[in-house]
């Protein structure tokens, strides 16, 4: 296993990274995208503070952006890839107390939309996966009335696991996934929307 540490809010980062993966690996064919932040939670949005908001979005969004951005070159060298980007249900639904969370979440969703349709004559893919309340360490920072609101919402009443996720993440990154692309899946327990 080789770790190489990059910052995604930064584009000279993501760009030196992928490139150095590349020299080590050879091919870079799947990507997926977990890094991400809460920021403010638990809190209107006349209380969240700008510099807040636009930290979650450098990172869960320009960052998703900057990392799929600079991984397809590679993958149209190769023509295969497989971008997954991590999404949340609360880019699709909103949850109160997280205006900046579910902003950045939705944008990810927008640009799997896009960029899967951008790719969708090739022999690459680009999915999204929006999953409900993970027991994560992010979660465990959260606080914890946010906690207990996401998961009352979640019909199956329990956070998910983080075997769950990489089960679905670990299909639709697969070869066999192949005629998915632009969408995003969910992983709610139930509290799925169309």
């Amino acid at each position: 296993m080789h770790f190489l540490p990059l910052d995604i809010t930064n584009e000279s980062s993501v760009e030196s990274g992928f490139a150095e993966a590349h020299s080590r690996f050879g091919k870079l064919d799947i990507l997926v995208n977990a890094a991400g932040i809460v920021g403010p939670n638990n809190v209107r949005i006349t209380e969240t503070p700008t510099e807040g908001f636009e930290e979650v979005l450098r990172v869960n969004l320009t960052g998703s952006f900057l990392v799929t951005k600079h991984i397809l070159p590679f993958m149209q060298q190769a023509d295969y890839g497989r971008v997954l980007l991590i999404a949340s249900i609360a880019g699709k639904e909103g949850n109160a107390g997280m205006s900046s969370y579910s902003t950045s979440k939705a944008g990810v969703i927008g640009l799997v939309k896009s960029v899967g349709k951008e790719f969708a004559e090739s022999n690459i893919t680009v999915n999204g996966l929006a999953p409900a309340v993970i027991r994560t360490q992010m979660v465990e920072d959260m606080e914890p009335a946010q906690v207990e609101y996401m998961t009352s919402r979640i019909p199956m009443k329990r956070c998910g696991t983080l075997d769950e996720v990489s089960a679905l993440a670990t299909w639709i990154v697969s070869e066999e996934a192949s005629f998915n692309t632009g969408f995003t899946f969910d992983l709610t327990g139930g509290r799925a929307v169309y």
